[in-house]
């Protein structure tokens, strides 16, 4: 990418056309210096004077070396463009001309040193705007090209940097039909109806050039492919009006004389803007080049239009019927091109024209496939996002049953030996209550609200640790291959997560291979100067770690690649896969702070590139809980615990867990019940025990009340939320943990017997 000037170069530029004057101080201060040397005041003077000598020095050197380089590239630009045909410039950092060749020479004559805007003039509507964003694409992508509508039809412009710095720029009018091919009456108005411009064909039919709309006009306001009535130099003509809207407000307007149509409707190629001619049954009497090329017409006749579109929700025929017999809207509707092969949607706006009694419609068609793509991207941001919300508001009510469930079902597993014929039933409740509360992880990583516990890591340390599993998961057939980069710097992230990542990306790459082949996981340290943009994403520049999985298996279809970080999409057979993979992976990697993108062909392979933030400090600080101080050693005959808990089987299963542990138990269904309790002054309580949200008062806000009273008495927070939604309430809270629901009997009496 071309790099503009350094920052002492432009200054040295900007200072050079003032530098004689410094000249004249300097002299001055050499000359102090002479007549006080030997004394600290020609000292001064003397280093004065050669401090300018050599800023002067140095800045004539710059703009020396500028000039050079400047110089290089445009004789280098000369031997590329010097006999192109097509009209090219050479503008520098500035936008100032400071090559053109022949043609252009030929064509855009002017100064050598003004601007392309003020070099090409007024040959299309806001040149100046057209071409900063156009300069501003090709410096973000290399390279940009864009249609622009003139008075004779397109024109091509294309722009390109110029190494080390500038652009080439090329202005081709192939397309373009000369004033004479013309014949086609066309002019430009302004928002308030002033004529800024018209051809010559125009002005030959008007017998002048008036300045407004309404000297022209008898029957205004102006409306598309309607029949009006112009005031023309041999007395008022019937004509039809087709207009387009230019993007710097202007709007070109193209005349078709009624009495003989279709010999000026064998020049709408002129026109800049796809147009057709339809009969009221449907049938396609004309279409422009810019139409045919849109719709991938064949060179036949007989052509029917509903054959072309699709997508309005009625039958095309009707439509156009309703808008020839008058009874139909003139509102644009949007239709979807069934020829290409891409997806190409339409904006059609029909107008009714009459010729010598017969009716025909004008349809003026727009690609409006980059606002439909837009539009389906937002509708997806939205879907995604309400899939989001619904995973962490269900994950709440779906952790306090699984809780329930689990912790009952441990309950029973006390009282059951492995003989008992109930025990296997109850072991697979168990499992499958794990099961269920890991699906419910999976939704809470896609929405990015799952719990996470940060640490550095090494990948090539944590990708050592996982070969023996991953080994086992790609079985005999599939052989992983592992790349390393030797200065890797370490990533924070939350390793038991991370992993989870990496074995379903290798699971995927081996289902696509069932005959077997190679996955191959590299990582590598990458720094990015400028921000990467891909798949409506940006990465900011910067030092990342990037872990990257390839296979060789089927590969995705492109229609499909897009869609596969979706909660429930999947690309396998039915009862396959959840299609919760890779949507988990997605929130985690994002929950991380990184990035993840897929790249694949179909029948090749398909590769996972992962960007994550290169952490290259020192140890991440700890994390305190409140404000912490020194733990007394556990009770061996347990404690007293105050549970408070909304839900009342989980309520129950708790205080039966913590009974059989040892602990006296005291339990209160809300936060107000709570503190109702803990009224008694002569009541001692070791440990709060209470979930975060609940009806009424929420647990942190009850806590600290009841720690006015009892600063020493510890807490330990449960909740089906994650805890990020709660740290910063609970970071007021001393000597508090928390416990994340679904929990087993073992994990809530552990954490409460740590506290007491």
């Amino acid at each position: 990418m071309a790099e503009p000037p350094g920052s002492l170069t432009r200054i040295a530029l900007a200072v050079a056309p003032r530098w004689p004057r410094v000249l004249a101080p300097a002299v001055g201060f050499l000359g102090l210096a002479l007549f006080f040397r030997g004394g600290f005041a020609g000292s001064l003077f003397l280093v004065a004077g050669a401090t300018l000598i050599a800023l002067g020095l140095s800045i004539s050197w710059l703009v020396h070396r500028h000039r050079a380089r400047q110089g290089r590239v445009t004789a280098a630009v000369a031997a590329l463009i010097g006999r192109d045909a097509v009209p090219s410039f050479l503008t520098d950092e500035s936008g100032r001309v400071t090559y053109r060749n022949a043609a252009a020479s030929a064509r855009y004559p002017g100064r050598p040193d003004q601007t392309l805007a003020a070099a090409i003039g007024d040959h299309f509507a806001a040149p100046a705007h057209v071409l900063r964003r156009m300069r501003l694409r090709a410096d973000a992508q290399g390279a940009a090209a864009e249609d622009v509508a003139t008075a004779k039809g397109a024109l091509r412009l294309s722009v390109t940097q110029a190494e080390p710095c500038g652009h080439i720029w090329r202005l081709d009018d192939h397309g373009t039909a000369s004033a004479a091919e013309i014949e086609m009456p066309m002019l430009r108005l302004s928002k308030t109806g002033s004529i800024v411009e018209m051809n010559q064909a125009m002005a030959a039919l008007l017998g002048g050039r008036p300045a407004s709309i309404d000297r022209i006009v008898s029957d205004p306001p102006l409306r598309k492919g309607q029949l009006h009535h112009l005031d023309t130099a041999k007395g008022q003509l019937a004509a039809h009006l087709a207009m387009l809207e230019e993007p710097g407000g202007l709007t070109q307007v193209y005349v078709w004389p009624s009495e003989s149509p279709d010999r000026h409707l064998t020049h709408a190629d002129a026109i800049p803007v796809p147009i057709m001619k339809i009969a009221p049954e449907g049938r396609i009497l004309m279409a422009n080049r810019r139409a045919r090329t849109l719709l991938e017409l064949p060179d036949e006749d007989g052509l029917e239009f509903s054959a072309m579109v699709e997508g309005l929700g009625r039958p095309v025929e009707e439509w156009l019927r309703d808008v020839s017999d008058g009874r139909g809207t003139t509102q644009a509707e949007v239709v979807r091109a069934t020829r290409p092969q891409k997806d190409v949607y339409l904006q059609v706006a029909l107008g009714r024209m009459v010729d010598g009694g017969g009716t025909s419609l004008l349809a003026v068609l727009i690609d409006a496939t980059e606002l439909k793509t837009l539009e389906a991207q937002f509708v997806q941001s939205q879907k995604m996002q309400a899939v989001g919300q619904l995973a962490g508001g269900v994950a709440h009510d779906f952790n306090n049953l699984l809780t329930a469930i689990s912790g009952h079902c441990d309950l029973l597993l006390l009282r059951h030996e492995a003989g008992d014929p109930d025990y296997g039933d109850l072991v697979q409740i168990n499992q499958n209550a794990n099961r269920a509360a890991a699906l419910v992880g999976q939704l809470l990583a896609f929405s990015r609200k799952q719990n996470m516990q940060p640490e550095l890591i090494d990948m090539r340390d944590a990708l050592g640790d996982l070969t023996h599993l991953l080994n086992r998961l790609v079985g005999e057939k599939i052989r992983l291959d592992w790349t390393h980069d030797n200065d890797l710097p370490r990533l924070r992230a939350d390793k038991r997560q991370l992993e989870q990542v990496l074995m379903n990306l290798v699971v995927n790459a081996r289902d696509a291979m069932p005959e077997g082949g190679q996955i191959r996981i590299a990582t590598r340290a990458v720094r990015l100067a400028e921000p990467l943009h891909r798949d409506r994403a940006e990465v900011p520049a910067g030092d990342y770690v990037v872990v990257t999985v390839e296979d060789e298996g089927c590969g995705i279809a492109a229609d499909r690649l897009a869609k596969i970080f979706e909660p429930f999409y999947s690309t396998k057979r039915t009862g396959e896969g959840t299609g919760l993979g890779l949507s988990m992976a997605y929130g985690i990697v994002k929950q991380t702070g990184g990035f993840i993108f897929a790249d694949s062909v179909p029948g090749q392979g398909t590769v996972f590139s992962m960007y994550f933030p290169a952490h290259r400090g020192g140890a991440l600080p700890a994390v305190a809980s409140g404000d912490a101080v020194a733990r007394p050693a556990a009770r061996p005959n347990g404690g007293v615990v105050l549970l408070v808990e909304d839900e009342a089987p989980v309520r129950a299963f708790a205080g039966r867990a913590l009974r059989l542990r040892g602990h006296t138990v005291l339990e209160a269904d809300s936060a107000e019940a709570a503190l109702k309790l803990l009224e008694d002054p002569d009541l001692e309580v070791d440990v709060f025990v209470t979930d975060v949200v609940m009806p009424g008062m929420d647990g942190p806000t009850w806590v600290a009340q009841a720690l006015k009273a009892r600063p020493d008495t510890r807490v330990v927070f449960v909740s089906g939320y994650a805890e990020d939604s709660i740290s910063h309430n609970r970071a007021k809270i001393p000597n508090s943990v928390f416990l994340p629901k679904p929990f087993s009997l073992a994990q809530l009496t552990e954490t409460v017997q740590s506290q007491v």
